[in-house]
């Protein structure tokens, strides 16, 4: 049954990246090229991308994608932490149903980071995890799709807007501190 609904979805795996930072924990972001046609365009994300045939298992797809888009390192710098939970959603070349994996990763690089920034990527930043917390800092926008709208849930933060998949992602794992290896 599971290579049956394996080979019905597309898969995708992202990395939640966190450091114990100046504002404790904090999340590292991209936002998104704009591109013309991108229903997800210049959108704040976490790393990741589509499984390749060349990935032999989800985390290695979100090590590789975190890789391309920015340049860091998870193989040297990121220290695994764990897969949380699987997320529904659709591609956005078909919309066929996708199953994103996010895989969470504590930074062990420099707190300052030199990104490589390309095509798929035009910023990235630190969002303190507290900052998702904050009850009074979420508002709304409305999503728009052809003649459909939708008032949907979000973050502003330094005039990035975090929502949808992965304010959904988020929202999963805010508020459990014991997955953020707060001993160190």
């Amino acid at each position: 049954m599971r290579q049956l609904i394996d080979k019905w979805l597309n898969h995708a795996a992202v990395a939640v990246i966190y450091r114990h930072g100046n504002q404790g924990i904090e999340l590292f972001f991209i936002q998104r090229a704009k591109k013309t046609g991108d229903p997800w365009s210049g959108d704040m994300a976490f790393p990741g991308g589509r499984k390749q045939i060349e990935d032999a298992h989800l985390k290695d797809t979100a090590i590789r994608e975190t890789w391309e888009e920015t340049g860091l390192d998870l193989f040297q710098q990121g220290e695994y932490i764990t897969k949380l939970s699987h997320q529904l959603t659709r591609s956005h070349k078909n919309s066929t149903p996708m199953m994103v994996t996010p895989f969470l990763f504590q930074w062990q690089g420099d707190t300052q980071v030199t990104l490589n920034l390309n095509h798929e990527a035009d910023d990235a930043l630190w969002i303190p995890l507290n900052f998702f917390n904050q009850t009074a800092e979420r508002t709304s926008l409305i999503w728009k799709q052809g003649s459909f709208s939708l008032k949907m849930p979000c973050y502003h933060y330094q005039g990035k807007t975090v929502w949808g998949l992965t304010l959904r992602m988020i929202d999963g794992f805010r508020l459990k501190p014991e997955l953020f290896n707060l001993a160190d």
